[in-house]
């Protein structure tokens, strides 16, 4: 017995048959001499002819559906539709068709293209209702109509993913290109997140069986886009499906656009087994011409629809349910065993280390596979000088992972600050050496010894730093961060703040989902204006005012990093945030022995100075930041002058450094100086 036919090589044979029966009903048109304009089509071809024996054979030998029968039996076409779409293809397939066409419809009609009036005339089984725009040919683009005189006589032509599907090549509808990604990966999950994935394969597979184009929609929410695509593609694999991803800012807005995009989809995803899921991550407010664009697509596609993004959204009203699912970062345990896959025997090594990366970074599979990578790969590089050891390369490459996502919104400010650059009183320096402890033995504390269990409110931790421009409080900031090793993100309140309703509270929330996943540090500087009293309700503004505060209460006491406050003026905060606040750390004035250790701390030990008197600088009557300016500023006249800096440096730049801050400088602050 011979070995069958793979399946491209058997859908060649009986496409060709195929056409050869076409092409057998047109010869038998021309032989009859029949014109364009006269009607009474052929009956079926003779079930004898060489052409349907050989149709008949290839099919037997095709290991598979052929491409042409499964397109036909997914969009419905008729015998005449079949036999329309064939004799489009034909012309594109054999040279042939093309003088054929032309001596079916007769020496008046002069034309090589098929037409309407040819198929008619020619075809079996003939119905006017497959012209119709709204019927199978023309309504998913199966052949495009080009310019002539009348329906009838305008030429036909198969579109070309169609044609290219008929041979058996498949690709992506090139129209497409830009606006949709197919997803190549294929995904490798953690048993709470492959379990999941079998729960929206299962769900689709018992809606879904009869007509893949009435499935569910659904929605999958979290803060972890890769493992929603991920899980996304794991249960179209589980059914066969191919997936493809759009992001909900490419759908476009204008109605012919939006009406073209759907159908032209609809198509793609029937001829490629495709399911797509739309991306929300980022999408505009929801009344938007671009939320509005995408709320259409959910509502009027008819193919298989995944919605991905951060927040649930508007249920709306949709012709299929949308049933949610919610996805959770891996658990501890899966994290654990992630890391040790990701590792390798190094990981062994660093079992204590990768328990403290546990309890300060919350990463996705993904992200821990990339920090993992990148850990080995750095240390298989030579080690220069100062190089980190494994641990800190670990520790190194998950602050990296848990980056993305506020960028936007905040600042992220390098620590170049130590315990040695900060002068406060003990006071206070044990206060903050308090918050360093907390932060690095929460896990301990909160699931070891089991506090969490108790209760998860409260277990944020935040601080508050009260005191006057530059005494400071940013660089004690650095000074935690750098002692932390943890990243430090300065929040923009210009781009956190917005007028529009409900639009702070999201941004906030875009803040704080984002630090979770490494528990960065987050600096609120002059908190006052994000954060201050809630106000007597006297309409609609003060009431949405309000909500703001007391959400950000709420994510306050549940961020799992540290989040500190900045203000001027303690008394200008709500009194709900100074009882929820862990920490408060008042930065005063510094006196003149303080000021003169900043002056003393002030210029680096490469830095060139003759006679400096720092018993006498003392005596000016400003703080550290502007005492670091008139360094730096007096640093930059002496290296224009070529000189060490000296006291006439100093002089001259606190001068300038108090007109700035229109501030007089007395002779009582300077005397004796030069």
């Amino acid at each position: 017995m011979s070995e069958r036919p793979d399946w491209h090589e058997a859908n060649q044979r009986y496409l060709r048959a195929a056409l050869a029966v076409v092409r057998e009903l047109l010869e038998q048109h021309a032989a009859a001499g029949r014109g364009a304009g006269e009607v009474g089509a052929l009956e079926e071809a003779a079930p004898d002819s060489a052409a349907s024996l050989a149709l008949r054979e290839a099919a037997r030998d095709m290991p598979a559906p052929p491409a042409l029968d499964a397109l036909c039996h997914c969009f419905g076409l008729t015998r005449f539709e079949r036999d329309v779409l064939l004799l489009c293809a034909g012309v594109e397939l054999d040279s042939s068709f093309a003088a054929l066409c032309e001596a079916a419809q007769g020496e008046g009609a002069r034309r090589a293209s098929p037409t309407f009036s040819l198929a008619l005339d020619a075809l079996p089984c003939a119905h006017w209702n497959a012209l119709a725009p709204t019927a199978a040919l023309r309504r998913w683009r199966l052949i495009e109509l080009g310019g002539g005189d009348s329906l009838l006589t305008a030429p036909l032509r198969v579109d070309e993913r169609v044609l290219h599907y008929l041979v058996g090549v498949q690709h992506l509808d090139e129209r497409l290109a830009g606006v949709v990604e197919v997803e190549s990966r294929r995904p490798a999950l953690v048993p709470s997140q492959q379990r999941l994935a079998e729960r929206l394969a299962a769900l689709w597979g018992a809606r879904g069986e009869d007509d893949p184009r009435i499935m569910s929609v659904v929605r999958l929410c979290g803060a972890d886009a890769a493992s929603r695509r991920a899980i996304a593609a794991a249960a179209c694999q589980l059914l066969g499906m191919n997936m493809a991803v759009m992001s909900a800012p490419a759908v476009p807005t204008l109605p012919a656009e939006l009406d073209a995009l759907t159908r032209l989809w609809e198509r793609e995803a029937a001829l490629g087994s495709f399911a797509l899921l739309l991306d929300c991550e980022g999408a505009e407010a929801p009344d938007s011409a671009g939320a509005r664009s995408a709320a259409y697509l959910v509502e009027h596609l008819n193919s298989p629809l995944i919605i991905a993004g951060r927040e649930r959204g508007r249920a709306g009203s949709h012709a299929r349910p949308i049933f949610t699912f919610d996805v959770e970062r891996p658990g501890t345990s899966e994290q654990r065993e992630l890391w040790r896959e990701a590792l390798g025997a190094p990981a062994e090594a660093l079992n204590g280390e990768v328990e403290a990366v546990l309890s300060q970074f919350d990463l996705g599979a993904q992200a821990i596979r990339a920090a993992g990578a990148e850990t080995l790969r750095r240390l298989a590089e030579p080690e220069g000088e100062g190089a980190p050891g494994l641990a800190g390369l670990l520790w190194d490459a998950c602050r990296v992972q848990a980056r993305h996502g506020l960028g936007e919104l905040a600042q992220r400010l390098e620590p170049a600050a130590a315990w040695d650059d900060l002068v406060l009183p003990e006071a206070q320096r044990q206060i903050l050496r308090e918050v360093v402890a907390h932060v690095r033995h929460r896990s301990l504390v909160y699931d070891g010894w089991g506090f969490a269990a108790k209760g998860r409110r409260g277990l944020g931790i935040s601080a508050l730093f009260v005191g006057a421009s530059g005494t400071g409080k940013t660089m004690a900031a650095e000074v935690l961060a750098g002692e932390l090793r943890l990243d430090l993100y300065r929040i923009d309140l210009s781009s956190v703040v917005s007028k529009y309703i409900g639009e702070t509270e999201k941004n906030l929330r875009r803040v704080f989902d984002a630090a979770e996943e490494g528990g960065a540090i987050l600096l609120f500087d002059e908190a006052d204006a994000l954060f201050g009293k809630r106000s007597e309700v006297k309409d609609s503004h003060d009431r949405y005012a309000n909500i703001e505060v007391s959400y950000l209460l709420q994510r306050m006491e549940a961020y799992r990093g540290l989040a500190i406050l900045t203000t001027n003026l303690r008394s200008a905060l709500d009194t709900a945030f100074l009882r929820r606040i862990r920490f408060v750390v008042p930065f005063p004035f510094p006196d003149a022995a303080q000021r003169a250790e900043i002056w003393r701390r002030c210029f680096p030990a490469g830095a060139p100075t003759e006679g400096l008197d720092f018993d006498r600088l003392s005596k000016l009557n400003v703080p550290g930041g502007n005492i670091r300016n008139i360094a730096l500023h007096a640093a930059f006249n002496a290296a224009d002058e070529g000189t060490p800096v000296c006291m006439s440096h100093l002089l001259r730049a606190a001068r300038q450094e108090y007109a700035k801050i229109d501030k007089p400088l007395t002779d009582a602050e300077t005397g004796g100086w030069t």
